[in-house]
């Protein structure tokens, strides 16, 4: 009797930890996302839009592993310490396995430094400053969207056919603006050694005073002009701009000016003929882009923009480096992600081992109207691998970690 009912305390006790073990594995994986939705609403909320699709998607199909991927998103306001005071909440309360997003370099710079420090994996979906990968990097820190440096060195090839020599530039006066000034000079100065850089403008983000920028300009006198503003400061640019006639017989080269996000509320005002990078989704005809496409628009009822985009790889990277992983460990994923290559709309993307950024590309074209709405023609994909450094030039260029 006395065995038979330590061989039932035996069984109950197996089948308990049973139990518990695959409640264990079924837990859902708890991922934090940061972003600025309320600073700028006009990009982060169709990238909210877009994780939040392929995160349903995967769910849909099963989760990871067996697991269902859990988002806790928080809104930083567009301030780096809020954003960096989330960052803790989330891994300290909430407990969250890896953190995504951010949209402003300068915090996603904090967040990364933060992913560093607390030695959580960071995907960095937005921010483009190359500071996140090369001077600032950590093996913690891999970044989705292709970087400043990548889209103006796509920008300085075309910049580079044109008979211009003297140039000027304007930009936002913080991280992003200062790098994609920066580059641009570097890459069209190798391709174009005679080019010279007369005059500079660096508005506070946000903050342009569009009359005193286009008149400095103009007085300038330059052949063609490179801008970096975007958002609300695009806008007041293009139309000072416009009314003054600093466009007319005159080459403007525009770093993002060709997404919905920026094009769109500028309506009928859409300067003709700038070159630019962009997001001409309406043109692809790639059937998986194709899919994502008419899955958004039947789930929103919207067009997608660039930042839906965004936000779907950022989730299908985060999907791809779990399963690759097995689980959450940090170490892990860490070298799951490192080297990983995963399908997406825009094509497979690759995070290289030399600095951790995505090959993800972007279309480079140039501003048109249709039907009273800004589009891009004349478009072609630039895969960002193509207008990487070597893993030797990234040495120069990342700290050992």
């Amino acid at each position: 009797m006395t065995r038979f009912v330590s061989l039932r305390l035996i069984s109950l006790c197996v089948a308990v930890l049973a139990a518990s073990a695959a409640a264990v594995v079924a837990e859902p994986i708890k991922i934090g996302e940061i972003n600025s939705y309320t600073r700028l609403p006009a990009f982060t909320e169709p990238y909210r839009k877009g994780w939040q699709m392929a995160l349903e998607e995967i769910n849909a199909a099963g989760g990871v592993n067996g697991r269902k991927l859990d988002v806790i998103a928080r809104d930083d306001a567009g301030k780096p310490g809020n954003a960096v005071k989330i960052a803790e909440e989330l891994v300290s309360n909430d407990k969250v396995s890896l953190l995504f997003g951010t949209f402003f370099s300068h915090i996603g710079l904090a967040v990364a430094d933060f992913a560093k420090q607390r030695k959580v994996l960071f995907v960095a979906s937005e921010p483009l400053s190359d500071a996140i990968v090369w001077s600032k990097g950590n093996r913690y820190t891999f970044r989705l969207r292709p970087s400043t440096h990548m889209q103006a060195a796509m920008l300085a090839a075309e910049a580079a056919k044109l008979p211009a020599t003297k140039w000027a530039t304007i930009a936002p006066n913080y991280a992003y603006g200062k790098d994609a000034v920066k580059e641009f000079k570097a890459e069209l100065k190798k391709l174009k050694p005679d080019v010279e850089f007369i005059e500079e403008q660096w508005p506070t983000l946000f903050k342009i005073d569009a009359g005193a920028t286009v008149r400095a300009l103009e007085r300038a006198k330059p052949e063609a002009i490179y801008n970096v503003t975007f958002g609300g400061d695009l806008a007041k640019f293009v139309r000072e701009g416009s009314l003054r006639g600093l466009f007319e017989n005159r080459t403007v080269v525009s770093l993002l000016t060709g997404e919905p996000e920026y094009l769109l509320p500028l309506k009928g005002e859409v300067p003709v003929g700038w070159i630019v990078t962009g997001y001409p989704w309406q043109f692809i005809e790639d059937e998986v882009h194709r899919k994502f496409v008419d899955a958004y628009k039947a789930k929103f009822s919207e067009d997608p923009k660039m930042g839906s985009l965004v936000g779907y790889n950022s989730m299908l990277a985060i999907a791809a480096i779990v399963k690759k992983a097995g689980g959450t460990d940090t170490e892990a994923m860490l070298k799951a992600a490192s080297g990983l290559t995963f399908d997406s709309p825009s094509g497979p993307i690759t995070f290289r081992v030399a600095d951790q950024q995505s090959t993800m590309g972007a279309w480079v074209g140039k501003t048109g109207l249709k039907d009273g709405s800004g589009v891009m023609t004349d478009w072609r994909y630039a895969n960002g691998a193509d207008y990487l450094p070597s893993a030797e030039e990234v040495k120069k260029l990342r700290p050992a970690n």
